[in-house]
C-alpha cells in the first residue's frame, strides 16, 4: 500500500514541527509549506491526499489557498482540514463554503483527536473512488479521479498530457494505438499537430518511468502500446 501524503501549511514553526512529528509517528508521509503561495505550488507538485491548512498565512490566506486548490484539476479532490484560531460559526462557514472538508480550532489540544478526524476524512473518501477510476497493471497504477500515477508504489509527477497518454495506453494493454489516436486522447481532438508530436511525450513519459519505461512498446509503422 502507498503511504498517505499530508501537506502541512502552517507559518508558526513550533506548531508545524509538532504536527509533522505526530503525523510521521502515525505513518504519514509529510511535506510542509509556511506561506500560501508556496502551499499552492507544493500541492500541485506533490499531489497530497490531505492538506492541513492554517487560515492566517503570509502571501495568500488559507481561504484563498483552499479556493485555488479546489480550482486546479489535479488537486480539486484533495481533502482539506483547516486550522484556525477563529472559532466563530461564521468563520467556519466561510471555510466550508470555500471547499474545506473539516475545520479544527486552534490551539490543537489533542493530537489524538486530530489524527482520528484525519482518519475519518480518509475513510469518508474511500467509497467514492470507483473501480473504473483506477487501473493497476504491471506495477503501474493510474488513478484518474485523484490524478495520481505510481510505478511500484513510487509516485510520478506527470503533465496532464503525459497522464492522459499513459491512461489511454494502460486501459487497453496489448492494443496498438496509432499516433493520431494518441494525439486525440492526450492533447485533444482539436489540436492541430503532427502525429510525431506524440513521440516527444512518449520519450518524456518513458524517462519518468525509469526501469519500467519498456512497458510502453513501440509498434513499428503504427504507434505505441502498453505491454500486455
Amino acid at each position: 500500500m502507498t503511504t498517505t501524503k499530508v501537506l502541512i501549511v502552517e507559518d508558526y514553526a513550533p506548531l508545524a514541527d509538532s504536527l509533522e512529528y505526530q503525523l510521521k509517528r502515525a505513518g504519514y508521509e509529510v511535506s510542509r509549506a509556511s506561506d500560501g503561495r508556496e502551499a499552492v505550488n507544493l500541492a500541485k507538485l506533490t499531489l497530497p491526499d490531505v492538506i492541513i491548512l492554517d487560515v492566517d498565512l503570509p502571501s495568500l490566506s488559507g481561504i484563498e489557498v483552499c479556493r485555488l486548490v479546489r480550482s486546479e484539476p489535479s488537486t480539486k479532490d484533495t481533502l482539506i482540514l483547516m486550522l484556525s484560531a477563529m472559532g466563530e460559526e461564521s468563520d467556519q462557514m466561510v471555510g466550508f463554503a470555500m471547499g474545506a472538508d473539516d475545520y479544527v480550532v486552534k490551539p490543537v489540544e489533542s493530537y489524538k483527536v486530530l489524527l482520528q478526524r484525519l482518519k475519518a476524512l480518509l475513510r469518508r473518501r474511500e467509497p467514492v473512488v470507483a473501480d473504473s477510476e483506477q487501473v493497476l497493471h504491471q506495477g503501474v497504477m493510474v488513478d484518474r479521479r485523484r490524478f495520481i500515477v505510481t510505478v511500484h508504489e513510487q509516485p510520478l509527477v506527470l503533465t496532464k498530457s503525459e497522464f492522459k497518454l499513459l491512461e489511454t495506453l494502460i486501459r487497453q494493454p496489448g492494443r496498438a494505438f496509432a499516433r493520431a489516436e494518441l494525439v486525440e486522447a492526450a492533447l485533444g481532438e482539436d489540436t492541430m499537430v503532427l502525429g510525431r508530436t506524440i513521440d516527444v511525450h512518449v520519450r518524456a513519459l518513458r524517462k519518468k518511468m525509469g526501469d519500467s519505461a519498456d512497458l510502453i512498446e513501440t509498434v513499428r509503422g503504427v504507434g505505441y502500446k502498453f505491454r500486455e
